[in-house]
Formats: structure tokens, C-alpha cells, sequence
């Protein structure tokens, strides 16, 4: 019980959690997780991910489409690694509420509520700004740093 007392194992489950989500969706847009139509593959290609990007922000103008989902794919990446390694924890963790709930927004508005909903975006949001007020990050670089 002590564990969830001082957040050890909670913090750690949460950036765990999310920067699999983020670093999968990274792997499986740029390829590394199969073609485009195998078994457990979202889009297994930077051209289908491109095409999903244009689908779920049809509300903007076409042209800025490419350089928000290159920003987007830079951002979940970089959040993934940070949460993993749990260096800047807090910022990245808010980063990653923000990012998600402008996912969870721009799918709401393209595809429906059901949308974000169903593919849990909200949740990712919201697990990403419990991370972020939790007064310790145990089992992290960020706790190393601050020993001194």
C-alpha cells in the first residue's frame, strides 16, 4: 500500500502507459510495425497516416495539413521519450494532455463524439493531467535530478 501512498507505482504506470501509446502510433505511421493492411497495423505508412491526418483536420486549410502532422509526429515522439525516461515529467505529461485533447477535439469535429470516445483520446488526456499534478515522479531521471 505504501506504493500508491507515494505515487511510486501510479506515476510510474501513467508515464509507462502513455509513452507506449505515443511511441506505437510514432512506429506504426513511419512503418516500423508492418505495411499498411497487416494484422495490427493502423497505417503502416507515412502516406496513410498523412491521409487520416487530412481526414481528421478537413476543418483546416489543406496546405498546413502536412506541417501539423510532421509537428504532431515530432511531438508524440519526443513526449513518448520523455515520459519513458521521466526527464521533464510534468512538462511533458501537460504537453500531453494538450496534444490529446486537440486530437480528441479535431476527431470530434471531423468524425463525431463516438470517435475520440471510442478510440479513448479523452482518457489519454485526462491520465496525461493526472501525471502531470502528481508531487513526485519516483523511478525517473526527473528524481535523480532533484536528490540533490
Amino acid at each position: 500500500m505504501q506504493l500508491i501512498k507515494n505515487y511510486s507505482f501510479p506515476s510510474v504506470a501513467l508515464r509507462l502507459a502513455l509513452a507506449t501509446s505515443y511511441l506505437w502510433e510514432v512506429a506504426d505511421r513511419l512503418g516500423f510495425l508492418g505495411a499498411h493492411g497487416q494484422p495490427h497495423v493502423g497505417w503502416g505508412d507515412w502516406q496513410h497516416f498523412l491521409d487520416y491526418a487530412r481526414q481528421v483536420m478537413a476543418f483546416l486549410p489543406a496546405g498546413v495539413i502536412p506541417t501539423l502532422a510532421v509537428l504532431a509526429t515530432i511531438g508524440e515522439a519526443a513526449i513518448g521519450l520523455l515520459l519513458l525516461t521521466g526527464l521533464f515529467t510534468r512538462i511533458a505529461a501537460s504537453l500531453s494532455c494538450l496534444l490529446s485533447l486537440a486530437f480528441a477535439l479535431s476527431m470530434a469535429i471531423a468524425f463525431g463524439f463516438d470517435s475520440p470516445v471510442g478510440y479513448s483520446v479523452f482518457t489519454v488526456s485526462a491520465a496525461s493531467l493526472l501525471l502531470a499534478t502528481l508531487p513526485e515522479y519516483k523511478w525517473s531521471i526527473d528524481s535523480l535530478i532533484n536528490k540533490n
